[in-house]
């Protein structure tokens, strides 16, 4: 029962993870602020963790439409 615990929770762990390292990966280093996964990733994160991302997009990609929960109101302007 211990082993499952442990493997469980080490499964786990590399999937909060890989995700972490996906969705930093989107907003800090993408050549394309439209990338569907980094989109649905920055989406769901956390208020204050979604809105760190957008703005780390907004300064590499001010002169395009903002993505998918970054836009505001009209969705034409960042955040």
């Amino acid at each position: 029962m211990k082993r499952l615990v442990r493997l469980l929770l080490t499964i786990a762990l590399a999937v909060v993870v890989l995700t972490g390292f996906r969705w930093y990966r989107y907003v800090t280093n993408s050549d394309s602020p439209y990338d569907e996964i980094g989109i649905t990733l920055n989406n769901s994160m956390p208020g204050p963790i979604n809105s760190w991302g957008c703005a780390k997009l907004k300064n590499t990609f001010a002169n395009s439409l903002p993505p998918y929960g970054c836009g505001a109101g009209d969705a034409t302007q960042w955040k």
